[in-house]
């Protein structure tokens, strides 16, 4: 009786270790990583600042007037759409929680790699703690094409992450 109480227990643990997976889209890639989120001002003090810099770790530049990004907090979608990642075509307004973007990947029509982006939220969009993450989609065919988590952690971890806040496996 307790041994087939046991293979019960093992089955049911591999069929839950299993649902995950059946769930999950094909992975992101990581093309475009945050490689800064910072809550102070330039002088160390915690102000809550919300400043982003994300780099184009990928080997191909990308039209950057053809890009549009999501931003997730804790694994809620915020107010802050970006509808295009080129910085002459952008139009910053504190309404919908930007307050400024910029950088080498915004400027001409590519950003190309090794190149960053800065993007700075409304004051008070993140804290310290908050997961959050950034999605950039292709215009033309409305297909993600990247997806970074901050705090970056392991690689088992942080695909564990991805799957808990992705919108899409809810």
């Amino acid at each position: 009786m307790i041994a087939v109480t046991i293979i019960l227990a093992a089955i049911v643990l591999m069929q839950l270790i299993q649902v995950p997976s059946l769930y999950r889209n094909p992975e992101v890639p990581t093309v475009f990583e945050i490689t800064l989120l910072r809550h102070t001002n330039p002088y160390g003090v915690l102000n809550y600042d919300s400043y982003m810099v994300v780099k184009n770790v990928g080997d191909r530049a990308y039209d950057n007037r053809k890009l549009y990004a999501k931003t997730y907090r804790n694994g809620e979608l915020l107010p802050c759409f970006i509808p295009t990642l080129n910085g002459n075509d952008y139009i910053p307004t504190h309404h919908f929680g930007i307050q400024n973007m910029g950088g080498f990947g915004t400027h001409d029509f590519s950003w190309y790699p090794t190149a960053t982006i800065f993007v700075d939220y409304s004051q008070g969009t993140f804290h310290p703690g908050d997961i959050v993450q950034f999605e950039v989609y292709d215009r033309d065919t409305n297909q993600i094409i990247s997806r970074d988590t901050w705090p970056h952690t392991t690689d088992s971890t942080k695909k564990w992450l991805d799957l808990l806040f992705s919108h899409q496996a809810a």
